[in-house]
């Protein structure tokens, strides 16, 4: 299965790639441009610990109504960070909100990315960690992908104290029931 998380990278994400360290388990993270731009240095560690990075937009826009053209220059603006910071251009996306529009076909072609979502959300900015935790231990299934969030949107200092909870407890349990962790990547195409 897979743990991803979007909107980062924010000043708490460290404390969630420190869980991850902990028990080996490999994550992706649908980061947004301008928190990549905002903290790059959190961006490198992520990417030092060998986690898998996917583009979430550059500004985390409700992309509703919005132009093809504006979600187009949205993304490509991201992918555009993270090669200056982090000189990779990532092949996954996922959409703010996962609210997909007219513009993201093509978007997706010209910028050569992969849409991804996910099986399981675990409303982490809402619910508290028990309720988080709950939701995703009786929903997983082998090739699930979680949603969580190491941010919110475009903001700084947000509080994710429910997810790096939750996080700390759903791990260990999935382990425990013989479960590994992998990147989107790896569950999408699967080295034969």
């Amino acid at each position: 299965m897979a743990l991803t998380f979007d909107d980062g990278p924010s000043e708490s994400t460290p404390a969630l790639l420190d869980t991850l360290r902990q028990y080996g388990s490999p994550a992706t993270f649908f980061q947004c441009g301008g928190n990549v731009r905002r903290l790059p240095g959190i961006a490198r560690e992520v990417q030092a610990a060998g986690h898998e990075i996917g583009n979430h937009s550059d500004s985390h826009p409700l992309c509703c109504f919005r132009a093809a053209s504006f979600i187009e220059e949205d993304f490509a603006r991201a992918q555009r960070t993270f090669e200056d910071v982090l000189a990779m251009k990532p092949s996954l996306m996922r959409a703010p909100f996962g609210a997909r529009w007219f513009g993201y076909r093509r978007m997706q072609e010209r910028l050569e990315l992969l849409g991804v979502m996910w099986t399981v959300i675990g409303l982490d900015w809402k619910l508290p960690p028990d309720a988080v935790s709950q939701r995703i231990l009786r929903s997983v299934r082998p090739g699930t992908i979680v949603c969580l969030h190491d941010g919110r949107g475009c903001s700084s200092r947000p509080e994710i104290r429910n997810t790096v909870e939750a996080v700390k407890r759903v791990v260990p349990a999935l382990l425990e029931q013989g479960y590994h962790f992998e990147t989107v990547s790896q569950i999408l195409c699967p080295v034969m």
